[in-house]
């Protein structure tokens, strides 16, 4: 039955193209942007039918019938639809749905999905939601399989696992693309029986292995991670690390999310050292709710490009026919060409990426920034709605940190091991701060930017809280933040400078059913609820992005300065990106993947 759908389906294509049928649209005189040539072809027609596209040159005259629509182009610029090649919709905070909504009118008409936070929670009943969701959106919404949940066996306890039996069984779902990023880097290079069980599974079912190297060694074990089978990796800083994974037979993706910005640097891999570009792709990976609204998703990314010198046309084909092709689905999609879907973008200035009007599958669905189709509904299960489980409500006395047997002492020094933020990227740095203590207690100093951190078990009820410190928030007031998007294993993840504020915090968190959250000076000045599976919001993109700003305006307004501090607090307990993290088993070293005291004796 596929073999005769696809025959009739080129067969009509054939019938448009040669003048024997008529379209359903014509796009008439616009500047085609040939990515696959490497051309900017000027008073160029489009003739489209059934959502793909039969015909483009220079008259498509020939296709026009009584019935036939035709869009004027008016000599804007013609450009495939743009591709994110890897990112994370929960991080947007929003549903699949919100999520294209919010992105339509940037351009963006594909996305490949990696849903490991909600697995981390549900585990693969949670990936099947997704996938379900995925499917009937106006745009194209592929999804892999999240390959690493746990991220970190044995250093954290997430929600739920997925299994090499999960992977095989859903790589014969329609919609799904691939295996998600490889984080357990390590397990790679170990030979771990699971995670290359999993590759295995992939592999055999031709699909693509993502990648996740994140870390600065590019030595035997970055090339033996390259021999275990991930064929692109997204968390690349330096352009050493771009030259590296191209020359291994790596695609690159280059980042510009919310928080990490990693195209600049690599980008130079480009202007500066000559590599191919046909080897680069561009990705968001992460973006906040309110960066989607004000600031655009994939055009964005390609606008960052173009401005660290790459060519426009260069850096389209990096969101378009490089990542169809990496995938595998540039038959379909990635370029404006016969037989592929009518993704198109009306442009009138590719260095802006000025985008006027959006088409996906033949159809306009969104105009000068606004969304001009009804999308679908998508109703989840009450079940994916109570997820925080804290089993009890923290007192001051579970923040605090005290050295044993130390009680009583008069004041002295001790040297603590604090997680370092660094704004703009994913990382932090293992720092060794020497601090004062109190009666026997370590405190919160806003004098030297000293915050506690705290990790609250969600998933079973325990009640274990662990507690660390962290530089780089920049606090300047009694004041704490909490959230349950804390990558991967999303347990409750709280930063203050005093206890109580912490408490406050936690209980806000639990009565909300989880979110984000900003309390200052006792009093909560901003907050975003996240019913669903405590990383998503059941309301429209725009109102999350307006709840995800007010959370953004108390950082602020506490004295915190970062690019995107919420993005920067969610990755405190990501336990495969070096150096320093914390778990709900204690504090990491991802360095040496092993656990350390956060006071060293």
């Amino acid at each position: 039955m596929l073999k005769e759908a696809i025959s009739q389906r080129t067969r009509t294509l054939v019938d448009v193209s040669m003048g024997r049928v008529p379209a359903d649209l014509v796009i008439r005189n616009g500047r085609w942007v040939c990515v696959q040539s490497g051309e900017i072809i000027p008073a160029t027609d489009i003739a489209v039918k059934s959502g793909r596209i039969a015909f483009v040159g220079p008259d498509a005259s020939h296709t026009v019938g009584e019935a036939t629509q035709i869009l004027e182009a008016e000599g804007k610029y013609l450009v495939p639809g743009l591709l994110d090649a890897h990112m994370h919709v929960e991080s947007g905070m929003v549903t699949v749905t919100e999520f294209v909504r919010a992105v339509i009118p940037s351009g963006t008409t594909g996305m490949f999905i990696d849903p490991h936070e909600i697995a981390n929670v549900f585990g693969i009943r949670g990936v099947r939601l997704m996938v379900e969701e995925a499917a009937v959106q106006p745009i194209h919404v592929w999804v892999q399989v999240p390959s690493c949940v746990p991220s970190a066996p044995g250093l954290e306890t997430p929600g739920a696992s997925i299994e090499p039996e999960d992977v095989v069984e859903a790589m014969s779902w329609e919609g799904i693309i691939g295996l998600g990023e490889m984080m357990n880097f390590p397990g790679v290079f170990m030979n771990d029986e699971k995670m290359h069980a999993e590759m295995a599974a992939t592999r055999e079912a031709g699909k693509v292995i993502g990648g996740h190297y994140a870390s600065p060694d590019l030595g035997l074990t970055f090339h033996a991670y390259a021999a275990g089978g991930p064929e692109d990796d997204h968390e690349g800083t330096r352009m050493e690390d771009a030259l590296s994974r191209v020359r291994q037979g790596m695609k690159v993706i280059l980042r510009d999310g919310s928080a990490w910005k990693d195209v600049d640097l690599q980008a130079k891999a480009i202007t500066e050292m000559g590599l191919d570009p046909r080897h680069f792709l561009l990705c968001t990976d992460d973006s906040h709710a309110e960066t989607l609204i004000r600031e655009g998703h994939m055009n964005r990314v390609v606008k960052q490009a173009i401005q660290q010198g790459i060519p426009p046309l260069t850096a389209i084909q990096m969101a378009t026919i490089n990542t169809a092709e990496h995938f595998g689905v540039a038959r379909d999609f990635g370029m404006i060409a016969p037989g592929r879907y009518a993704d198109i973008l009306l442009v009138d200035d590719l260095a802006q990426m000025e985008i006027s009007k959006v088409l996906s599958k033949g159809q306009v669905i969104a105009e000068n920034g606004k969304v001009t189709i009804d999308l679908p509904s998508y109703d989840y299960p009450e079940w994916v709605k109570s997820s925080v489980h804290l089993g009890r409500i923290p007192t001051a006395d579970d923040f605090r940190l005290v050295t044993p047997g130390r009680e009583g002492d008069y004041p002295g020094m001790v040297a603590a091991n604090v997680i370092g933020v660094i704004e703009n990227q994913a990382t932090t740095r293992h720092l060794e701060i020497q601090l004062p203590m109190q009666d026997g207690e370590i405190v919160a100093d806003i004098s030297q930017d000293i915050a506690k951190v705290a990790l609250l078990e969600r998933h079973k009820g325990s009640g274990d809280i662990q507690v660390a410190l962290v530089k780089g928030f920049g606090f300047t007031v009694p004041c704490a933040v909490g959230t349950t998007v804390a990558h991967d294993s999303h347990h409750m993840l709280l930063v203050g400078t005093d206890e109580a504020n912490m408490v406050k915090a936690a209980e806000v968190l639990a009565d909300l059913g989880g979110g984000q959250v900003v309390v200052k000076e006792g009093q909560v000045i901003g907050q975003v609820a996240l019913p669903i599976a405590g990383l998503m919001s059941d309301e429209r993109a725009e109102s999350v992005a307006e709840q995800a700003a007010s959370v953004l305006a108390g950082f602020r307004t506490c004295g915190c300065q970062l690019n995107n501090p919420n993005m920067q607090l969610s990755l405190l307990a990501l336990v495969v990106i070096p150096e320093l993290r914390i778990s709900d088993l204690g504090l990491v070293d991802v360095t040496r993947f092993e656990s350390i005291p956060v006071i060293n004796y």
